[in-house]
């Protein structure tokens, strides 16, 4: 007799998983629309407060649950339509996008979310909407680099910035959006050609977060970086002395302002096809797009409100005005493929 070949740890451990998570979210289930689950990319951390200031003020229960954007949506695809999940929750348009091209999201009609979420911030189809803006710009050392020498992307790649560039892998997500945005804009021979030209300008090989470009701007590993603005709100305002020392030291600059604008992207939601507590989870994208909730982004998260009208932190004013790419993010979705397979050529690992 035969032996089936046995499953490898890492499919036995996620199966667990999608069973312990399925568990978890079907006690609940019988309360109806009183509870909404939520697979999330988000760090708790900022997310949660709103998610219970939600529950406060509607007596609806919120259980999440928090991976990797890729873990989330390969989990959705393999519970299919008996997924216990509501809504999705991403920090990149291009998962989003995703997710919509699997069939794993539904439509939200609705005239108050799409009034107040800017036509090229959601899905055409209103499988997606973005929740937080967030840009991807360039930061500098102070002591070492002259704004005025800076202006644009593309200008990265110039022999100017030879061994002084720090940039994350390009299997970061907004990397991949970035460069997305730039296959729009430039076309991808023209594009390629920069991505070759940024790898040998890079300081050291693409390693960490966006946190560790800002600090080895700060100790001189390298003159500028490319990071999302949140990061270094984060760290001028961290409770560790060295992260808070290490954003002193770099300045903020936008790029493009002569030309398209700097790149945006957001934090985005989406109700998924196995769907259960629809009303609910529509209630709840409301909630996230409401005057207290937008500030709080500001606030808390130092990203950019989605909503016109909320007012700026002290943190986001004190980097100045700018022009903000007005790109369609669903086109950085449809071209992520392409700008994954072209980093690639270019030797951006």
């Amino acid at each position: 007799m035969k032996l089936m070949k046995s499953k490898t740890p890492e499919l036995l451990f996620s199966s667990l998983m999608i069973i312990l998570v399925s568990i978890t979210f079907s006690v609940t289930a019988d309360e109806s629309d009183k509870v909404i689950n939520i697979y999330s990319e988000r760090k708790e951390e900022l997310i949660k407060p709103l998610l219970d200031r939600f529950s406060e003020t509607t007596g609806i229960k919120v259980n999440m649950i928090t991976a990797k954007g890729d873990a989330l949506i390969k989990r959705l695809e393999i519970e299919g339509k008996n997924s216990p999940a509501d809504i999705l929750l991403t920090t990149d348009v291009a998962r989003l996008y995703r997710a919509k091209s699997l069939e794993l999201l539904q439509p939200i009609e609705s005239d108050v979310i799409k009034a107040i979420v800017p036509a090229n911030f959601r899905d055409t189809e209103s499988t997606w909407f973005g929740l937080s803006l967030r840009a991807r710009v360039i930061v500098y050392a102070r002591d070492r680099v002259d704004p005025e020498d800076l202006s644009s992307y593309e200008a990265l790649a110039d022999p100017e910035w030879k061994g002084r560039v720090c940039v994350r892998s390009s299997s970061n997500a907004y990397n991949q959006s970035l460069v997305s945005s730039m296959i729009v804009h430039n076309g991808l021979e023209v594009t390629e050609d920069w991505a070759k030209g940024l790898v040998d300008n890079f300081a050291r090989r693409p390693k960490g977060g966006d946190r560790d470009q800002i600090k080895a701007v700060a100790v001189g590993e390298c003159d500028v970086a490319l990071v999302n603005t949140y990061y270094l709100g984060g760290m001028l305002h961290s409770d560790i002395k060295a992260e808070k020392a290490a954003a002193e030291k770099v300045g903020l600059f936008w790029p493009n302002q002569s030309g398209r604008g700097a790149h945006f992207n957001v934090s985005g939601i989406g109700v998924t096809r196995s769907a259960v507590h629809v009303d609910a989870a529509t209630r709840l994208i409301k909630f996230l797009l409401n005057d207290e909730s937008q500030a709080w982004y500001a606030e808390a998260n130092y990203e950019y409100p989605v909503k016109s009208g909320i007012p700026a932190s002290a943190t986001l004013q004190a980097w100045g005005d700018y022009k903000a790419d007005p790109i369609k993010l669903d086109q950085l979705g449809q071209h992520n493929a392409e700008a994954v397979r072209l980093m690639d050529r270019a030797g951006w690992k």
